[in-house]
C-alpha cells in the first residue's frame, strides 16, 4: 500500500541556517559548516521561513512504499544531528581496557591520529588516523581515557569505532584507520569471553553542555 502524501517538519533553531540545493544540504553554525549530499533519496526537501528570524525543514515524499516513507525520518534525524554538530558538537569519551599488558595510547599531529602500543603485549604498533574535522585528545580528568571531538556524528563515532580494529601496518587507507581505534585493537585467534582487553566507548555527549 502506497500513502498519497506523508510529511515531516524539523524547526531549525536561531543563529543557525540552512541552505539546501538539488538535495544536498548545507547546515551553517557558530561552530562550522557540514555538507550533505542526499540526492540518492528521492523526496521533497525545502527550508522555509516560519516567521521572523525562524526556519522550518520540511520533507515530503509522494507516493511511497513503507521503505522509502521510512527514509523521512532518517533524514530528518541526519539534519538534526548537522544542527546539533555545528551548535554543541559531538564528543565522544573512550576507555583502555587491559587486564595484564597496559595498553599506551600516543596522540600525534596533534590529535589528527593516533598510535596504539603493547596491546596484549604485541609488538605491533597501530596507528589511527582520525577523519576529516575529528580530534583525539587525552582525559585529563580520568586516567586511560580518549576523547574524540568534533561537529560530523558519523566522523566521530567512525573514528572512534576505528580505535577498535587491529590494522596492520601496512594499511594506508584513511577509512580503515579510522574505523580503527576500537576496530585496530580487536582480540584476534584468542577467547574473547577471557580477552577482553581494547578500547571502548564509554560516553557518548556533546562538547557544549547545555
Amino acid at each position: 500500500m502506497r500513502d498519497i502524501l506523508k510529511t515531516e517538519e524539523l524547526d531549525i533553531p536561531e543563529g543557525v541556517a540552512v541552505e539546501i540545493k538539488s538535495r544536498v544540504i548545507r547546515v551553517t553554525g557558530p561552530r562550522g559548516t557540514l555538507t550533505k549530499n542526499i540526492r540518492h533519496v528521492d523526496m521533497d526537501i525545502r527550508a522555509l521561513k516560519a516567521g521572523k528570524d525562524k526556519t522550518k525543514v520540511t520533507l515530503a515524499v509522494w507516493q511511497g512504499g513503507r521503505k522509502h516513507v521510512a527514509c523521512l525520518r532518517t533524514i530528518r534525524s541526519l539534519i538534526n544531528n548537522m544542527v546539533i554538530g555545528v551548535t554543541k558538537g559531538f564528543q565522544y569519551k573512550m576507555r583502555a581496557v587491559y587486564a595484564h599488558f597496559p595498553v599506551n595510547c600516543i596522540i600525534q599531529e596533534q590529535g589528527r591520529s593516533l598510535e596504539i602500543r603493547n596491546f596484549l603485549g604485541e609488538k605491533t604498533v597501530r596507528h589511527v588516523s582520525m577523519l576529516d574535522g575529528v580530534t583525539v585528545s587525552e582525559s585529563k580528568a580520568q586516567k586511560d581515557e580518549l576523547i574524540l571531538e568534533g561537529n560530523d556524528i558519523e566522523n566521530v563515532s567512525q573514528s572512534g569505532n576505528n580505535v577498535l580494529l587491529p590494522l596492520s601496518s601496512s594499511s594506508s587507507d584513511p577509512c580503515l584507520a579510522a574505523a580503527s581505534i576500537q576496530g585496530s585493537c580487536r582480540v584476534r585467534n584468542k577467547d574473547i569471553r577471557k580477552f577482553l582487553d581494547g578500547i571502548y566507548v564509554s560516553d557518548r555527549t556533546t562538547v557544549v553542555q547545555d
